[in-house]
C-alpha cells in the first residue's frame, strides 16, 4: 500500500491547455507551476471529499454516530476547498480538472483501503490520509513563499482547517499520555489494526 504522505506535485499536472494569459504580476512560468501545485491539491481535495463520504457510509460500533456526524462538516469543507482551488487555477489562466479520470491518472496514492469497518478502525486509517494530505499542504505553502503569496494564503487557510480535522480524528486516537495508537503505522491498514486494539 502506498502511503499517502507521499502525495507530491508534478509540474505535467499543471494544465491540458496552453496559457495565454496570467494574472497581471506573475510570469507564464511561475503561473504553471502555481497552477500544478493547486491542481494537485485539487485531487486531493475531491478524494478526500469521497473518502470522508465512504468513512461516513461505512462507519459501524458503538461510537457510530458520534463518527458519522463528525465527518459530514469536514466533507463540506474539504468540498469548499476543492471550489476555492479549481477557482483559483482557473484565475490564473488554467483550465482545473475535476472528473474522476483525471484524478485516477495523475494521483501518487491508492484509493482508500477500507470498507465496512468499526469507527476505530477508520478513524486510524483516516489518520495516515490526514497526515500525508496536511504535510503535502505544508510542502506546498514553502514552495509558494517564492511564487505567489496569494495562494499561498490560500494554502495556509485550508491548512489550518484541515489540522482542526486531524486532530478531531487523533482525539480518538489518543492514550491519557497523549500518545499515538497509530504513531507507528506505516499504512491505512496497519493504522486500522492499531487503532482496533
Amino acid at each position: 500500500m502506498h502511503v499517502r504522505a507521499d502525495i507530491g506535485y508534478e509540474p505535467s499536472m499543471a494544465t491540458t491547455r496552453k496559457i495565454h494569459y496570467t494574472t497581471p504580476g506573475m510570469d507564464t512560468a511561475q503561473a504553471e507551476r502555481v497552477i500544478g501545485l493547486l491542481q494537485s491539491r485539487l485531487h486531493a481535495m475531491n478524494d478526500l471529499h469521497l473518502t470522508l463520504k465512504h468513512v461516513h457510509w461505512n462507519v459501524v460500533g458503538p461510537h457510530f454516530i458520534a463518527v458519522h456526524e463528525m465527518i459530514d462538516p469536514q466533507v463540506e469543507a474539504v468540498r469548499g476547498f476543492a471550489d476555492e482551488l479549481a477557482e483559483r487555477i482557473a484565475t490564473l489562466g488554467g483550465s482545473p480538472m475535476g472528473t474522476p479520470g483525471s484524478i485516477v491518472h495523475d494521483r501518487d496514492w491508492d484509493d482508500y483501503s477500507l470498507g465496512r469497518a468499526g469507527t476505530q478502525e477508520h478513524l486510524g486509517a483516516l489518520d495516515l490520509v490526514y497526515r500525508g494530505v496536511v504535510e503535502s499542504y505544508r510542502n506546498g505553502i514553502t514552495e509558494l513563499e517564492e511564487l505567489d503569496p496569494v495562494t499561498q494564503d490560500m494554502f495556509i487557510a485550508e491548512t489550518e482547517q484541515l489540522e482542526l480535522f486531524h486532530w478531531f480524528i487523533r482525539a480518538h486516537l489518543e492514550d491519557q499520555g497523549g500518545r499515538l495508537v497509530t504513531e507507528d503505522a506505516t499504512t491505512e491498514q496497519a493504522a486500522a489494526e492499531a487503532a482496533k486494539g
